[in-house]
């Protein structure tokens, strides 16, 4: 390849967005989870770098009767007929955000099945958090999705967007009484994204994760 040739390649693999796919954890009846989601994906959309899409678990049936091997022995595992949706777009994504609250000092249920029923969809893929809860604003359940993702080979990125005590930072209208610092958390979080959802990208495309 010529170095002109080179350049020309390296600029148009720059402007391409990455697929960035926003997970709504929770199922619970009145959740406050869509609200938070909303906002986090206008932020995502103005970054300019990502093509967002979402997915509430709500909408998903996630059975706890796990097959007897798990999905890292069988990469290509049957699954329900109405998970298809989610596997696919787990698999597309360049980036993954989780939008989560505490429920008794840990995350829904209904995350732990939609990881658990996947494997390679989530390696040597970024993961980014957003959090809310009445107390710790979703913390405590962002330190234990770390761990999770960590055995499944992903890599979560530093900063996070956190909302302690969020219904008195929300609107009636979902919009942020007082957006500057959450704006700008969301922001830092998105360019970490960007950056190792591209490099990643990259290296899965040259060399597939696991491969000698």
């Amino acid at each position: 390849m010529s170095e002109k040739h080179a350049e020309k390649h390296v600029e148009k693999d720059s402007t391409k967005k990455l697929e960035l796919v926003v997970i709504i954890g929770s199922v619970r009846q009145g959740r406050f989870g869509p609200v938070v989601a909303e906002w986090f994906v206008e932020q995502a959309r103005r970054h300019g770098r990502f093509g967002v899409e979402v997915v509430d678990l709500a909408d998903i049936p996630l059975p706890l009767d796990l097959p007897p091997l798990p999905p890292a022995l069988q990469p290509d595992m049957e699954r329900p007929a109405d998970m298809a949706p989610l596997t696919r777009r787990l698999a597309a994504a360049d980036a993954i955000v989780v939008v989560t609250p505490d429920y008794n000092r840990s995350f829904p249920a209904s995350l732990k099945a939609a990881i658990d029923w996947h494997y390679t969809e989530w390696q040597a893929k970024p993961i980014g958090f957003v959090g809310y809860s009445g107390g710790s604003g979703g913390l405590l359940a962002i330190e234990q999705l770390r761990q999770v993702f960590g055995e499944l080979h992903a890599h979560t990125v530093r900063d996070m967007v956190s909302f302690p005590r969020y219904y008195e930072l929300f609107a009636p209208d979902g919009t942020l009484i007082d957006p500057d610092g959450p704006t700008g958390a969301a922001k830092t979080m998105l360019d970490q994204l960007d950056w190792w959802g591209s490099v990643l990208h990259d290296a899965r495309r040259d060399r597939p994760f696991g491969a000698s």
